[in-house]
């Protein structure tokens, strides 16, 4: 008998092991037994992240009709493709499935029930999915292979590179010929760019949250009314201003004026400010209203080959996004032209022959599509979507307040109205070009600068930003809060300095000069970014300790970065191993956010041939070939 242990039961330990069930029957002789142990202090399944123990006023940023677990038709493996249902054929099908599990929540059943394809779940009803997904994958299993759940942590692995692993979990030792690290999103202590304003609150008896995962966050500190700055105007920003609204009972209501706040008097005053000021553009309501465009077009393994065999260093931006960029317009004007072809003036092939020809920031592409597409609303334009308030500078408080609600109102009618259906062919589009820039990033091609400021930084904060917004009706919430005076905007640009006179906190943004909001709390409103050096996992700090993993360092003449990440080897997620002469560790496999894979989506669209799939699939098929030739390890657990 063989041992895996999997570090980490949560999506991306669920999707590891449904990809171990799709590819035991090739790669596992049914004559060699594995047992697997899953190991993770939360439900198998859900996993911390989506566990069910979490408020029901979060909600997942994906419609349920693309959210899925499972490979299909679209996707490029080498092992099997398994299908299986979506959150939303999974909720419709619930006779067919209900054997898997009895969902005790009768609130979770209810929403369950109700949910059509384009609602946006709670978290409470994903945890049910997730769950059962992983029930599947279990009963997929063939008989040779055993699964035990130990709902426990791992605090040390040690062993040699040929020999057992010695598994350390708080009461029993497991030992095991591989174990695979899917841990999903970590925590790692604070960055030392905010120690002081930590050290500011601990002086002062002022409220200050570092970046954290809303749900696990302790919010009972902010008192009625007192003044919050929120930094940021992301996801993270989102989750908070509904647990300090509705989560402190103010409620929500439907009038003939519109959506209408009735607050309960237990909340902040919430000051909301970021670099861009606006929040994340919503998801899209609808379907495309076209066919969708044949994707890629330009950022394919062709044109990214040949930009790889260019000599020197190579840059993001300079060299792969004029290309990434063309695609996302193709996506764009393919559904613009096929879907509203009475808001263009030239047939979809002869302006397609141009746009073949031209570069995407080339005067001739500008001059094209301004012909072709009149109104300069329905083009696109990627510097003004990423920076709406840039160069505005208004009058006073009020005024930014009535503008930022516009903006809020206008991009929620956008997002919800199928006129506009071109967002959604530009959004997929944009999800097309992670096919090939797992590629871009293992070639080692890129400089450290670009990884630094044009991957990590620009293009992964673009995307979110682009593609990764809250459902429309949080947006039209936003602006409900405002005018019930509960949340007001800092706009562009903010700052927040520190006054040890009076211990409060200023805040400013560049959109209306010279105003600042006095505040008593502060909380740095985005997601946690995990960084090796600092992280919290007993497991990788005592390896890091040890010199077994290592952080992954992009080097050039120029610049050093170092990105925080766990280093693996692309082709099968194995472990690099200092103490191997940076030799990948036979024996260990990393999967995930934390690794320098950067593919942190666990689940995807259905039929988008998702990278994390695709890796769960290769480091599967890996890890079984290994085990299938590796001598039996000495024991079980003791």
């Amino acid at each position: 008998m063989s041992t895996l242990v999997i570090v980490g039961a949560g999506p991306r330990g669920t999707g590891l092991l449904e990809r171990i069930a799709a590819n035991a029957g090739e790669l596992l002789p049914a004559g060699h037994p594995l047992a697997i142990h899953l190991v993770d202090p939360y439900p198998p399944g859900a996993g911390r992240i989506w566990r069910y123990d979490q408020s029901p006023l979060l909600r997942m940023n994906s419609m349920a009709e693309d959210v899925t677990m499972f490979t299909d038709e679209r996707s490029t493996l080498d092992g099997p493709v398994r299908p299986g249902p979506s959150l939303a054929e999974w909720a419709s099908r619930s006779e067919e499935f209900a054997p898997y599990r009895e969902i005790p929540d009768p609130a979770v059943r209810a929403e369950l029930r109700a949910l059509a394809p384009t609602d946006f779940p709670t978290r409470r009803v994903q945890s049910a999915y997730l769950d059962w997904v992983f029930r599947r994958a279990v009963a997929d299993l063939p008989a040779h292979v055993t699964v035990t759940v130990h709902r426990d942590t791992v605090r040390r692995i040690e062993g040699p590179a040929d020999g057992p692993q010695l598994v350390h979990l708080g009461d029993r030792v497991i030992t095991a010929d591989h174990v695979a690290l899917t841990l999903g999103h970590l925590d790692s202590s604070p960055h030392p760019r905010h120690a002081a304003d930590a050290g500011f609150a601990a002086r002062h008896g002022r409220f200050h949250l570092p970046p954290a995962y809303s749900a696990d966050a302790d919010l009972s500190g902010i008192a009625p009314g007192e003044r919050l700055v929120l930094r940021g105007f992301g996801l993270a920003s989102v989750d908070l201003v509904s647990l300090l609204t509705e989560g402190r009972g103010g409620r929500f209501e439907t009038t003939p004026a519109g959506l209408v706040y009735r607050p309960s008097g237990r909340e902040p005053v919430i000051h909301l400010g970021s670099r861009r000021g606006v929040p994340y553009h919503s998801k899209t309501g609808y379907r495309l209203q076209g066919p969708p465009a044949p994707l890629p077009r330009y950022f394919d393994e062709t044109a990214v080959d040949a930009v790889l065999r260019r000599p020197g260093p190579l840059e993001l931006r300079r060299d792969f996004w004029p290309l990434m960029a063309k695609d996302i317009g193709f996506g764009y004007y393919h559904e613009l032209f096929h879907a509203h072809p009475g808001r263009t003036t030239l047939p979809w092939a002869e302006f397609l022959a141009g746009f073949d020809r031209h570069d995407w920031y080339s005067p001739e592409l500008a001059r094209l599509t301004a012909l072709a597409v009149p109104d300069p609303a329905d083009r696109l334009d990627f510097e003004q979507l990423d920076h709406p308030l840039a160069g505005l500078e208004l009058g006073s408080d009020d005024e930014l307040q009535r503008h930022l609600r516009a903006y809020i109102d206008g991009d929620a009618d956008r997002r919800n109205d199928p006129r506009h259906s071109a967002d959604l062919g530009a959004f997929l589009a944009l999800l097309s070009l992670f096919r090939q820039l797992p590629r871009v990033l293992a070639s080692g091609r890129l400089t450290a600068r670009s990884v630094a400021e044009e991957i990590d930084q620009w293009f992964f904060g673009y995307f979110n930003f682009l593609a990764s917004g809250p459902p429309g009706f949080r947006l039209r919430q936003l602006v409900a809060l405002s005018e019930a005076g509960v949340v007001r905007f800092l706009g562009a640009g903010i700052r927040v300095e520190r006054e040890e006179a009076t211990g409060t906190w200023l805040a400013s943004g560049a959109t209306v000069p010279g105003h600042t909001v006095r505040a008593t709390a502060l909380i740095e409103a985005y997601l946690p970014k995990h960084a090796l050096a600092r992280t919290r996992d007993p497991l990788l700090r005592d390896l890091h300790r040890a010199g077994r993993i290592v952080e992954e360092v992009i080097a050039d003449p120029e610049h050093t970065h170092r990105s925080g990440l766990l280093t693996i080897r692309p082709a099968d997620s194995r472990v690099l191993d200092p103490a191997l002469d940076g030799e990948p560790h036979p024996r260990r496999t990393a999967l995930g956010p934390h690794t320098s894979m950067r593919a942190d989506a666990a689940f995807a669209r259905p039929r988008t041939n998702s990278p994390g799939f695709r890796q769960n699939d290769a480091a599967a098929r890996a890890l079984l070939s290994a085990l299938a030739g590796v001598p039996a390890a000495l024991a079980g657990s003791r």
